[in-house]
């Protein structure tokens, strides 16, 4: 077995699962607080109600996110370490700034947040909420701006062959990064919308089911009550109708945000990574005409049995340069010049590959594309479908709205996939341009750690992955717990309960926890 490969899968496994956490903690956040803040604004109960129960199911993918999040820094020193080495000049500053302005922030708020219900004034409690917010989405950007260097190193001198860092504020202001980043923000609303809507399609979904909401002669519908059951009220239809139609129109801002941003990126990588935009479109000669559908071995990492069924022409000249005109080099024009640019064997004697598995990088774009489309018309179905103020009583819709969650999560999952995947066999990628710096580069098989064996990487490989599945079936549990219980579960406060067993409720502060409630220490 081969150390390079258990170190990759590792590396993936790890990276893929924390990412299903990043973009919904992103992308439910900024909602949350603006729910928040129309509570204070307003004093309207169904906001309070929105801001609790979307905000618990956001600190439960938060606390996740971070116990799996923290490892990933750690792999740099355990099975990369000639990559720690090559980097660690450049990616020092925008991780030490991740950790100290951004994460520090995030953390300190959230927790000011979750105890501060009843204890800090509304407008300040409102504003820990914002900063750690705003923290999470800072976050983020130096985590993109480590990660667009290795895909467009820039601001470094090469120093005994390392790189050095000359300019932190052209690092930081890496065209890359902002194209990146911009793409993951408006990525992970869209995340955050599926959530909003697929929830709330099944709690109406649930009313209708058991008779409390009907529709008249129209289809318009007519909201019940049911006192029995905690919460299931006038102002919990509100709650599901107002959170679910918000998440459509994020849904389709936050799709049409994604369409701009990963145009500009495609141009991006046509010109520092020619190699994996050719693969991505199955152009293995050079021309102008987009692969719709390519048949042929593309799991091979040749051009030697693909070939494109159905074409349009200029659509992919129009894609790299915003022309139908303009030729596109394809992947057997391109490999002579990486191999003349960048060699044909490693230190080793091993022979090179410039051509990504193109498989990988043919399908991943597509899928990425299809599955954030989906997520998106699936919103504007949803948005026409509620006009009425409910949903209907069909299970199979309730179902695929439950599964529409999945759609941009899956969009997201593919586009990183095919970022790193495509950028082989380079760790950090060269520039064959005059953008970035020449001859900062570095192949991934030169990055692994020499002293691990196979062995210590399988263990680690094993325990990681036995981890993180186990992290992955407690989340999925106390989410699926909370949404079926609603605004209730959330909000004990909202069922009738006897003083002796109550917990010590103050019932004039309904802000104020119980003490014997589920996670109460989160409000």
């Amino acid at each position: 077995m081969d150390p390079l490969e258990i170190a990759r899968w590792q590396f993936g496994i790890t990276t893929v699962y924390h990412f299903w956490m990043v973009p919904l903690t992103l992308g439910l956040g900024p909602v949350v607080a603006i729910f928040q803040t129309m509570w204070v604004r307003t004093g309207e109960e169904r906001w309070l109600r929105m801001t609790k129960f979307w905000g618990k199911l956001y600190l439960i993918n938060f606390i996740l996110g971070v116990a799996t999040g923290l490892v990933q820094e750690f792999q740099f020193g355990m099975a990369w370490s000639e990559y720690s080495r090559f980097v660690g000049d450049v990616f020092g500053a925008p991780l030490a700034m991740e950790g100290l302005l951004a994460f520090f922030f995030e953390s300190i708020f959230l927790g000011l947040w979750i105890f501060g219900w009843g204890r800090l004034p509304k407008r300040v409690h409102l504003a820990t909420l914002w900063i750690a917010v705003a923290g999470s989405v800072v976050s983020a950007y130096f985590i993109i701006v480590a990660n667009s260097w290795m895909q467009h190193p820039v601001g470094v001198e090469l120093v005994d062959g390392r790189p050095v860092m000359t300019d932190i504020w052209a690092v930081l202001t890496n065209n890359t990064a902002i194209a990146a980043y911009t793409h993951t923000i408006f990525g992970a609303f869209g995340v955050g919308a599926a959530f909003l809507i697929g929830i709330s399609w099944y709690q109406l979904w649930q009313r209708r089911r058991d008779g409390v909401d009907e529709v008249d002669a129209t289809g318009r519908v007519i909201v019940g009550e049911a006192p029995s059951i905690p919460g299931r009220d006038r102002t919990d239809h509100s709650v599901w109708i107002r959170s679910l139609r918000i998440g459509t129109v994020v849904a389709i801002l936050g799709f049409g945000g994604v369409a701009i941003t990963g145009d500009v990126q495609a141009k991006l990588m046509f010109d520092q990574q020619p190699m994996k935009m050719a693969a991505a479109e199955a152009a293995c000669h050079t021309g102008t005409a987009f692969s719709v559908f390519a048949i042929g071995d593309l799991g091979a990492q040749s051009c030697d049995d693909v070939v494109n069924v159905i074409e349009v022409p200029g659509l992919l000249s129009f894609l790299a340069h915003g022309d139908f005109d303009t030729q596109i080099k394809g992947v057997n024009d391109l490999i002579p010049e990486y191999q003349e640019a960048y060699g044909t064997t490693t230190a080793d004697g091993t022979e090179i590959n410039y051509v990504p598995i193109m498989a990988v990088t043919y399908w991943g774009f597509r899928l990425m594309i299809g599955f954030g489309a989906l997520a998106a018309f699936a919103a504007v179905v949803a948005l026409w479908m509620t006009r009425k103020g409910t949903v209907p009583r069909s299970k199979w819709i309730m179902r695929l709205a439950l599964l529409g969650i999945l759609a941009p999560f899956a969009a997201n999952s593919a586009g990183w996939i095919f970022t790193e995947m495509g950028r082989q066999p380079f760790v950090v990628a060269p520039n064959p341009n005059p953008s970035g710096v020449d001859g900062v580069f570095m192949f991934t098989a030169a990055a692994v750690s020499p002293t691990a064996t196979v062995g210590e990487l399988l263990f680690s490989l094993i325990s990681l992955a036995t981890v993180y599945g186990a992290l992955m079936v407690v989340e999925v549990i106390l989410l699926v717990r909370f949404v079926r219980g609603g605004v209730g579960s959330a909000m004990p406060e909202l069922a009738p309960h006897d003083d002796d067993h109550g917990g010590g409720h103050d019932p004039d502060d309904p802000d104020a926890p119980k003490s014997g409630d589920v996670l109460a220490f989160a409000y």
